[in-house]
C-alpha cells in the first residue's frame, strides 16, 4: 500500500537535477509529477477493472512488472519527452499498489472494522512519504537522478518476487464480476461519492503539492536549518501522530464522519499557517500539520467511501480512483505553473470544507 507513495516522494528531491540534466524550468520538471497522477489515475481504472476480472494477485504481478519496465526506460531515456512518456508507463504500472491493496482490504473487512485496519496502516503510510524523501535525498546525491531510476527498478522487482511468493488471492468466488457502465452510472449519480473523491484529491494535493513544489521552496530560503528530504521526518512524526489519534478517537466511539471534520479543521489552521509563515522555514510547521490532517481524515474516508458498493469492490474503487486523481492530477498541474504552496493548501482546505458540507436532501 505504501509502495505508490514511496516511489513518487523518493522522485521528489531529484526534482531539481533532472530539470538541470534535461535543460527543463522547474515548471516542467514539476509537471513530470503532475502528469504521474493522470497516468496514475487510469492505471487504478485499469487494474481496479482487472481486479474484479481475472483477480487480486494477477493484476498486482502484471502491475509492478509494468512499473518496473518504465524505470528501467527512464534509466536509459536521453530526452526530457522520453523521460515524460517512461514516467507515464510507470505511474500506470504503480496504481496498481494502491487499488489492489485497497480491493483485498475490503474483501477481508466491514464496517467499524475496516477503518481500524486502514488507520494501521495509516501508521506505514505515515512514514512511507519520510522513507522516501530520505533515500531521494540519499540516492540522488550520491549516484544521481540515473541511479534514483535504478533504485527504483529493483524496488519494483523485489516486491514483485514477494508478492509472487506470499500475495493471496481474495477475490470472493461467489461475487461475479460487475459490468463497468452500469456501475459508472449508478456512482456518478451518488452525491456521497463525489464528495468522497473531492475530500480524497484536496488532502492528497495539500500533500503532494508540498512534495512538487517543496524541492524548490526550499532551494529559495537563505537560513535554512534543514534541507528538503529531512523535513519528511518532520512531517512523518506528524503523520504517525495523526495515525495515532485516530486509532484513539475509534476507540473512543467517534463516527468516521466526525474524525474527518476534525481533520478538515486542522487541514484550514495547516494553511492558514503556511500562509502566514511563507517566507521563511517556519512555513514546516503548518506543513506538518497538514500531514495530521491528512493521517486523521484519509483512513476514515477511504474506509467509508465504498459501502454501498460491496459486490463490485474492484470496479468502484477503480471509478472512485479515477475520479479523485484525476482531480489530483489537474490540481498538481495547476500548481506546478503556479508555484505557490499557501494558495494550494488554502484552496484544497475551502475544498474539504466544501466537500465535507451534506446537502439537506438524502443521497443514494
Amino acid at each position: 500500500m505504501s509502495f505508490p507513495q514511496i516511489v513518487e516522494t523518493i522522485y521528489s528531491p531529484a526534482l531539481p537535477l533532472i530539470a538541470s540534466a534535461y535543460r527543463a524550468t522547474p515548471e516542467e520538471a514539476a509537471q513530470t509529477l503532475s502528469l504521474w497522477f493522470v497516468a496514475f489515475a487510469l492505471g487504478v481504472v485499469g487494474w481496479g477493472r482487472l481486479c474484479d476480472l481475472i483477480g487480486r494477485r494477477p493484476a498486482l504481478l502484471a502491475g509492478l512488472a509494468l512499473y518496473a519496465l518504465g524505470a528501467g526506460w527512464a534509466l536509459i531515456a536521453t530526452a526530457f519527452p522520453h523521460l515524460l512518456i517512461a514516467r507515464l508507463l510507470s505511474a500506470f504500472g504503480a496504481a496498481v499498489g494502491s487499488i489492489v491493496t485497497q480491493t483485498s482490504l475490503r474483501d477481508s473487512y466491514r464496517g467499524t472494522e475496516l477503518s481500524r485496519v486502514f488507520a494501521l496502516l495509516g501508521l506505514a503510510l505515515a512514514v512511507s512519504p519520510a522513507i522516501g524523501m530520505l533515500l531521494g535525498q540519499a540516492i540522488s546525491s550520491h549516484a544521481g537522478h540515473r541511479g534514483l531510476f535504478a533504485g527504483l527498478g529493483l524496488l519494483a522487482i523485489a516486491l514483485f518476487a514477494l508478492s509472487l511468493a506470499f500475495w493471496p488471492e481474495t477475490r470472493p468466488a461467489e461475487i461475479p464480476p460487475q459490468r463497468f457502465l452500469p456501475t459508472v452510472r449508478d456512482m456518478s449519480r451518488d452525491g456521497q461519492i463525489w464528495r468522497n473523491a473531492v475530500l480524497i484529491a484536496a488532502f492528497n494535493l495539500a500533500i503532494f503539492g508540498y512534495y512538487q513544489l517543496g524541492p524548490f521552496l526550499f532551494e529559495r530560503l537563505e537560513n535554512r536549518w534543514l534541507e528538503f528530504g529531512q523535513s519528511g521526518l518532520v512531517l512523518a512524526a506528524a503523520s504517525l501522530l495523526g495515525a495515532y489519534a485516530n486509532s484513539r478517537l475509534l476507540r473512543r466511539g467517534k463516527s468516521p464522519g466526525q474524525i474527518v471534520g476534525y481533520g478538515v479543521l486542522l487541514l484550514t489552521l495547516g494553511a492558514l499557517l503556511v500562509t502566514l509563515l511563507a517566507s521563511g522555514p517556519a512555513f514546516l510547521i503548518g506543513t506538518a500539520i497538514v500531514a495530521l490532517a491528512y493521517a486523521i481524515a484519509i483512513p476514515n474516508i477511504l474506509a467509508e467511501a465504498l459501502r454501498n458498493y460491496a459486490d463490485r469492490l474492484g470496479t468502484a474503487g477503480a471509478i472512485l480512483s479515477l475520479l479523485y486523481y484525476t482531480l489530483l492530477g489537474l490540481g498538481l498541474a495547476i500548481a506546478g505553473w503556479g508555484q505557490r504552496l499557501d494558495l494550494l493548501l488554502l484552496a484544497c482546505a475551502m475544498l474539504a470544507a466544501l466537500a465535507i458540507r451534506r446537502p439537506s436532501g438524502a443521497d443514494r
